[in-house]
């Protein structure tokens, strides 16, 4: 297994620190997050995102979504129903919790729940000040030249 040391990256950066962590994460692998239920994450567009979930079985009362601090959470708690005795199970009924690193600025637009499938819409909204911007190059004119010289003369 490679291994990476971002002591580096620590020492020779200001508020970075969040994005090395992510970093280390990542390459630890899955931290025994099973991928269960089965997900998309898809690219809308430039600034929107969209998850969907397979949650084949869960009401909108079984399921939860939180989003904080830069992590959206989503819960399914599944109620243990009357004992069944099934001849094949094929399809799981079982409680699951996915988390979800969010960038920052990226926030839940909103959720839905249709035919089995949840759809959770992100949104990316960059600050103005932090979109770029044109800055003007302004030139000395001559006008502006002559009448500062003649104030210096005077």
């Amino acid at each position: 297994m490679t291994t990476f040391d971002f002591s580096p990256l620590y020492r020779s950066s200001v508020g970075f620190d969040r994005l090395a962590s992510l970093i280390d994460a990542a390459t630890r692998g899955d931290h025994g997050q099973n991928s269960y239920p089965p997900y998309n994450i898809e690219s809308v567009d430039e600034d929107h995102y969209r998850i969907t979930m397979a949650v084949a079985g869960f009401a909108l009362s079984d399921l939860e979504i939180e989003s904080k601090s830069n992590q959206l959470t989503v819960k399914g708690i599944k109620s243990a129903g009357g004992k069944k005795q099934y001849l094949h199970q094929g399809i799981a009924e079982r409680s699951f919790e996915h988390r979800f690193q969010l960038a920052d600025f990226v926030r839940v637009d909103g959720a839905n729940l249709e035919n089995g499938l949840l759809h959770i819409d992100l949104v990316r909204e960059l600050p103005e000040a932090m979109k770029p911007r044109s800055i003007e190059i302004q030139g000395a004119s001559s006008d502006h030249l002559i009448e500062a010289n003649k104030e210096k003369a005077a």
